[in-house]
């Protein structure tokens, strides 16, 4: 059994350095080498692939509630499939065992990349050959499959990003390291783009007939099931490329971090929840998300619901692409200071009233549309400011929130305490957008138009209302009422929680930081 370092989160630290004052080396005054891509552009184009097939799954999973939102699933079940993506909020969970067993002859990253890229590749085969049963021929689509299979690849998926991102660290040389998190975020971004606005769009009639072809069709581009044969087949032939033509490097001496084994890592993220300002922090994290939640998770299906075409709903995510890669840039000089969360603290009441701007936009979307099916322009202008707002005031809190995680982590560690925190907002997010998708339906009054005593409330009540030639109306829309709901949260949330925020960000480093000594003789 090797010995254990964090590497991931010391990834997470590497990412996010620009964000942070610069940390002095104990002992060291030797300058820093300038970076250089001359003898590790091939490297860097393999690490930008390997995080570009990563991103793939994740556009998949945010590409199938949309279809299954056209086959008027409920809520419900669009929150039971929620679940597939909670693995790359949990995978500090295993992350330390992924960096310690491994076979030395095969290499460190190899040993867990391939296998595990082979079964992505797998995955999305099984799926392929499974999908029109479970999805597009039918009316009532297999949402428990589908959750599993999809929990299945966003965990091999993250597993995968584990392994990738300790690669980072040897496969490139030492001064070139920085660019391992601008391939992980660039081929993220490719991969889900892939994944979710390139499937959508070529895979709807009305887009391809619009943009892309002289004669019409009734299918698009590409069938769901066709790219998903397409992903599960390149999974497997670039994972074996890998895995013939691509070596290891001998890992070399890390820096500025203890080595620690399996069970001194666990060790060490148990003492660091149990620290007062962790325990404090870690409540603000798992919370905060909740008067954001409705607007978050909720509103674009929402709106599909309303008539909107779903190619439509993706392409405002196509161009919101470069706002993504700005913001960060654009924020940081507001964040590198001793007080990163002002930025997050000033940013939430601008979301709590873009989302009641979000509402209203999804309430009046039946007014844009004319007798013809056609959307006005107009609408589109408003969807799309409001939701690049709502987007600058998002990576506002995530970038802001990130710079102060790089500032309390402790770097004897590596990072795994900013690893830890940033899992913890990750899971505060996770769970809330699933409990909004749950609470909608919940909710949501409906009554059947030919009887007013039935609400439509089980299937039987609805069979029943459809036996009598009967529709269920929406008596109270659920969405709205969520909304109204998690934005009073938020603003109480936000008196209560300013104060407790700020006394955090004031605490000195040591109320964040465990005893090193005692963890190194363990």
């Amino acid at each position: 059994m090797s010995k254990v370092k964090p590497r991931k989160a010391m990834v997470f630290e590497d990412k996010l350095e620009n964000f942070s004052p610069k940390r002095k080396k104990h002992g060291s005054h030797v300058p820093k080498a300038t970076p250089s891509t001359i003898g590790d552009r091939l490297n860097i184009i393999i690490l930008l692939f390997l995080y570009t097939l990563q991103g793939v799954p994740l556009g998949l999973s945010a590409a199938i509630p949309i279809t299954m939102q056209k086959k008027h699933i409920t809520y419900k079940e669009q929150a039971q499939f929620s679940f597939s993506t909670w693995p790359f909020s949990l995978k500090l969970l295993w992350a330390p065992i992924v960096d310690s067993i491994f076979w030395p002859k095969f290499g460190r990253r190899k040993t867990w990349l391939v296998p595990v890229q082979y079964l992505i590749g797998f995955f999305l085969l099984f799926l392929a050959m499974n999908i029109n049963d479970w999805l597009v021929f039918t009316e009532n689509p297999n949402t428990t499959f589908l959750t599993l299979m999809f929990f299945c690849l966003n965990f091999l998926a993250a597993t995968q990003d584990i392994a990738v991102d300790g690669w980072a660290l040897t496969m490139l040389r030492k001064e070139n390291v920085g660019y391992a998190s601008t391939c992980n975020s660039v081929g993220q971004t490719i991969g889900a783009f892939l994944g979710y606005v390139v499937f959508i769009t070529l895979e709807s009639p009305t887009f391809c007939n619009k943009w892309l072809r002289f004669t019409e069709s009734t299918e698009g581009l590409i069938t769901l099931q066709g790219f998903l044969y397409f992903w599960g087949y390149t999974f497997m032939i670039a994972t074996t490329l890998v895995a013939i033509f691509k070596h290891e490097k001998d890992q070399s001496t890390e820096h500025d971090s203890l080595d620690l084994n399996l069970y001194q890592t666990y060790k060490l993220l148990g003492d660091i929840m149990r620290l007062p300002s962790v325990k404090s922090l870690s409540i603000v994290l798992l919370t905060a998300k909740i008067g954001f939640s409705a607007i978050d998770v909720v509103s674009s299906l929402k709106i599909i619901d309303k008539g909107i075409p779903k190619d439509d709903i993706a392409l405002i995510g196509l161009l919101s692409i470069p706002l993504q890669i700005i913001i960060p840039v654009l924020i940081t000089k507001y964040t590198a200071g001793p007080k990163p969360m002002n930025v997050y603290l000033k940013s939430i009441p601008y979301r709590l009233l873009i989302g009641i701007v979000i509402a209203s936009i999804v309430y009046f979307t039946p007014y844009f549309i004319d007798q013809d099916g056609k959307v006005s322009m107009f609408y589109y202008i408003i969807v799309l400011s409001s939701f690049l707002l709502h987007q600058l005031t998002m990576y506002s809190m995530f970038v802001a929130v990130m710079a102060f995680f790089a500032r309390i982590s402790d770097p004897l560690f590596g990072g795994t305490n900013m690893t830890l925190l940033n899992t913890l907002t990750n899971l505060g997010g996770a769970w809330a957008n699933t409990a909004a998708l749950w609470m909608t339906d919940f909710l949501t009054y409906k009554q059947c138009s030919t009887n007013e005593y039935n609400t439509c409330s089980t299937e039987t009540e609805i069979n029943a209302c459809q036996t009598s030639d009967g529709k269920c109306d929406i008596v109270i829309d659920g969405f709205y009422l969520e909304t109204v709901l998690c934005t009073i949260f938020g603003i109480m949330w936000y008196q209560y929680f300013s104060k407790i925020i700020r006394n955090l960000q004031s605490k000195d480093l040591k109320h964040w930081h465990v005893d090193a000594k005692k963890h190194s003789k363990l």
